[in-house]
C-alpha cells in the first residue's frame, strides 16, 4: 500500500476519543477482553458490508458473524453465538495491557480497530468493497482487512476458522501460491478463499499465521468468494487494495452526503441512516430487520429469534426515514419490493407478515443443536415460526407504505390498485379477527389494539390515497369500515376505570404499541384521553428514559418463560409523543439519554438490559426507524415548526 494511503489513513483516524472530527463521528474508549473464546458482549461489536451480507467485528480484531454470501445464507462465522465452535477471522497484535479504539472512518462504513500499548500503535481498517455503480471489480464479495502498525514493532497472529452451514458442515482446506481454500461440504455453501500478503499454514483445517510490522509497514488479507479468473497476486495488488478502498470510501461518502438532515443530532441520524442502508438488499430493494439471528432478549431465556428477512411493519417506517431525509433511490427501491407482494397471497390472507429477502415466503423455524448460543441462551433458532401467524396489523403498514409512495413518488398503477382493492376486500372481512398481534406472541391470539388500530390505518390511507389521485374505489365502503373501526376502539378498548387504552378487547394492562396511535394520526397528540393514556404507560411500562413492550408478569401475554429488557424502538416512540403534545424539554432530556445507550459507534440492538446492555439482535433496523423518526420531529418542535407533515 502507498505510504500516503497509510499517512492519510494514521492522520485521518488519531484525533482525541472525545472529541468531534469535522463534526462527525465520536470514537470512544474501549476496553476489551482478551480471550478469544469467551463471549463478547453485543454492544462490543462494528458492523460492515456491500448490502449482500454483514459481517460483525469485535474491538478485539475478530469477526464473530457472517452469514454468506446472503443476508440470510448460513453463518462462515458464528463465533458470537459459540466462542468455541461457532468460527471466527482473528487478526490480533501481541502487545502487553492493550487497549482498543474502534470508530467509522467519517461518513463511512469502513471501520477501524486501534490497538494501543506502550509497545505500540496498530490499526485494522475492515470493509466490504462496494462501488458507485454497485459492481464489484477484481474479484467477488469479499471482506478486505488492512493491518498496519503507526508506532513501534508489533508482533501479530492471525486465525481464519470457518465453520460453514451454522457449524453443522464439515470442510476441505488446501493451500497453494499464498492462497487458502476452504471447500464446504454443504451444497448450499459456497467455496471460499483466504488470500493475506504474510506467509499462511494449515491447523486442523484453519488457516494461521505470525508476522511482525514496524511502523509504516502493511500487511492486507482478504476473504471471500473463490473468482476463478482471478490469482491471489491479484487479489492483493496494491492498485487492486487501492481501488477498492478508495472507491468504497467515495461511495458511501457520496451517498450520505444525499441526506437533508441538517439538525441537531447530525452525527447520530447519519450514523444510523448508513446502518440502515448496509441493511438494505441491493438485489431486491428490500431491508432487513437484522444482520443476526438467536441474540437473546434476555440472557439464558429462549426469546432468541432469526431477524435477517423482511417485515412489512417496517415498510412504513423505512420509507418515511428514507423519504424524509432525501434518499429517493432507496425509497423508490422498497416500493418496488413492497408492490410486488400486492400479487402474492400468504396462507392466512393475502399478505404475509415477513419475507426472506428475494420476496420468497418459506421461512420453517429450526432450531440449531450446533450452537451453544450467546452466553448459552438456548434454543437458537434461524427461520422464523412467526411467518405463519395473523397479524392484521400488517395491513395498515403497508397501505401507509403504498400512501406515502404514491405521496412523495410515482403514482400507483391502475393493476397495482385492482390488487390493493383485492387486498381490502379481504381485510374488509376480516379485520374483526383476533390475531398474534405486533409482538408475535405465542401466547394465543387475541383482539389486540394495535391490530385494529392499523386496520384502521389501512382503510383511512385507501380512501386518501383514492381521493388524492381520483382513483375509482368502493371508497363510501372503506370510509364506513373506517369508521366502524374508530368507534369499535374507542367502545372495546378504552378502560373507563384505568382511563386509558389497554392493550386487547377487555384487557386491563397497557401496551407500548399504544404509542403509535398519535404516530398514525388516529387520535390527537394532546386529546385528554390520550394524555390519560401516555400518563398510564410511563406508570407501568417506563422507567426513565426505557420502555418496555408490555408487563409479560402481570399478562404472560407471549407464552413464554422468563422476562425480556426494554424495547428501545419503544423509547424512541415515548420521545416522540412527548414532542408531538409540546413536552419538548422532556422530550429532549430523554432522548439525550437514549442516545447514552448506543454503543460505541452509535448502533443499537432490539433491547437494553437492566444494566444498560445490549440485548437481541443486532443492530436493530426498527430501532435506527424510531430514532430518525423521533430526531426529525423533536427537530421540528424545537425549531418552533410544529406543522408536521403527514406519515
Amino acid at each position: 500500500m502507498p505510504v500516503f494511503l497509510i499517512t492519510w489513513l494514521a492522520r485521518l483516524a488519531c484525533y482525541d476519543g472525545e472529541s468531534d472530527f469535522l463534526g462527525r463521528d465520536r470514537i470512544y474508549l474501549v476496553e476489551t477482553m482478551t480471550n478469544s473464546k469467551t463471549f463478547q458482549p453485543i454492544e462490543n461489536y462494528g458492523v460492515i458490508g456491500n448490502m449482500h451480507s454483514i459481517a460483525l467485528v469485535g474491538t478485539n480484531g475478530s469477526i464473530d458473524f457472517l452469514c454468506f454470501p446472503n443476508f440470510d445464507s448460513p453463518t462462515v462465522f458464528a463465533g458470537l453465538l459459540d466462542p468455541e465452535h461457532g468460527g471466527q477471522f482473528c487478526v490480533r497484535p501481541e502487545m502487553k495491557e492493550m487497549r482498543t479504539r474502534q470508530l467509522y472512518l467519517p461518513d463511512t462504513n469502513i471501520l477501524l480497530t486501534r490497538f494501543l500499548s506502550d509497545d505500540g500503535v496498530a490499526e485494522i481498517t475492515d470493509f466490504m468493497p462496494v462501488v458507485e455503480d454497485g459492481a464489484l471489480q477484481c474479484f467477488g464479495h469479499h471482506i478486505l482487512r488492512m493491518i498496519s502498525v503507526t508506532k513501534g514493532e508489533v508482533s501479530f497472529t492471525m486465525r481464519c476458522a470457518p465453520r460453514f452451514d451454522y457449524a453443522r458442515s464439515k470442510h476441505k482446506v488446501t493451500h497453494e501460491d499464498g492462497t487458502v481454500c476452504f471447500e464446504p461440504e454443504a451444497e448450499d455453501c459456497p467455496s471460499m478463499a483466504l488470500h493475506a500478503t504474510f506467509p499462511m499454514k494449515l491447523e486442523d483445517g484453519d488457516a494461521a499465521a505470525e508476522f511482525t510490522l514496524k511502523a509504516g509497514e502493511t500487511a492486507t488479507v482478504v476473504f471471500g468468494e473463490i473468482a476463478e479468473e482471478q490469482a491471489g497476486a491479484d487479489v492483493l495488488a496494491e492498485d487492486n487494495v487501492r481501488r477498492h478502498f478508495s472507491e468504497t470510501a467515495s461511495f458511501w461518502r457520496s451517498w450520505i452526503a444525499k441526506s437533508y438532515y441538517t439538525g441537531r443530532w447530525r452525527e447520530m441520524v447519519r450514523r444510523s441512516i448508513l446502518m440502515l442502508k448496509l441493511l438494505c438488499c441491493e438485489d431486491y430493494g428490500s431491508l432487513i430487520a437484522a444482520a443476526t439471528f438467536g441474540l437473546p432478549e434476555h440472557v439464558g431465556g429462549e426469546r432468541n429469534w432469526d431477524y435477517r428477512y423482511t417485515w412489512l411493519r417496517d415498510s412504513s417506517f423505512s420509507l418515511y426515514a428514507f423519504i424524509r431525509l432525501g434518499f429517493v433511490e432507496e425509497a423508490e427501491a422498497f416500493t418496488r419490493w413492497i408492490r410486488e407482494r400486492m400479487h402474492d397471497d400468504a396462507q392466512r390472507g393475502p399478505l404475509q407478515i415477513m419475507y426472506r429477502p428475494d420476496g420468497t415466503k418459506d421461512l420453517e423455524e429450526k432450531i440449531l443443536n450446533s450452537l451453544s448460543g450467546y452466553k448459552d441462551s438456548r434454543p437458537v433458532r434461524i427461520g422464523n415460526g412467526a411467518y405463519e401467524q395473523l397479524q392484521l396489523d400488517v395491513y395498515g403498514e403497508f397501505m401507509d407504505a403504498v400512501y406515502l409512495s404514491n405521496k412523495y413518488g410515482d403514482g400507483i398503477s391502475h393493476d397495482e390498485w385492482q390488487s390493493l382493492q383485492r387486498i381490502l376486500e379481504w381485510l374488509a372481512g376480516n379485520w374483526e379477527r383476533p390475531d398474534e398481534g405486533i409482538w408475535e406472541v405465542r401466547g394465543g391470539q387475541r383482539e389486540f389494539l394495535h391490530s385494529r388500530l392499523m386496520c384502521w390505518v389501512a382503510f383511512d390511507r385507501a380512501v386518501r390515497l383514492a381521493d388524492k389521485r381520483s382513483l375509482s374505489g368502493p371508497t363510501e365502503k372503506w370510509r364506513e369500515i373506517r369508521d366502524a373501526i374508530h368507534d369499535d376502539i374507542y367502545e372495546n378498548f378504552w378502560n373507563e376505570k384505568l382511563q386509558c387504552f389497554v392493550q386487547s378487547k377487555g384487557a386491563d394492562v397497557v401496551d407500548a404499541s399504544v404509542l403509535l396511535m398519535p404516530l398514525m394520526r388516529f387520535i390527537s397528540p394532546v386529546d385528554p384521553r390520550w394524555l390519560s393514556t401516555m400518563k398510564a404507560v410511563e406508570e407501568n411500562l417506563v422507567e426513565d428514559s426505557l420502555v418496555y413492550r408490555y408487563n409479560n408478569a402481570a399478562d404472560p401475554i407471549d407464552g413464554l418463560k422468563g422476562t425480556e429488557g426494554s424495547f428501545t424502538a419503544c423509547s424512541f416512540w415515548y420521545i416522540e409523543c412527548l414532542a408531538r403534545a409540546h413536552q419538548t424539554e422532556k422530550a429532549r432530556l430523554l432522548f439525550e439519554k437514549m442516545l447514552g445507550y448506543a454503543n460505541h459507534l452509535g448502533l443499537y440492538a432490539e433491547e437494553l438490559g437492566s444494566g444498560g446492555e445490549h440485548l437481541g439482535n443486532f443492530p436493530q433496523a426498527f430501532t435506527h426507524l424510531a430514532l430518525i423518526s423521533a430526531a426529525t420531529f423533536l427537530d421540528r418542535e424545537l425549531d418552533g415548526k410544529n406543522k408536521a407533515p403527514w406519515r
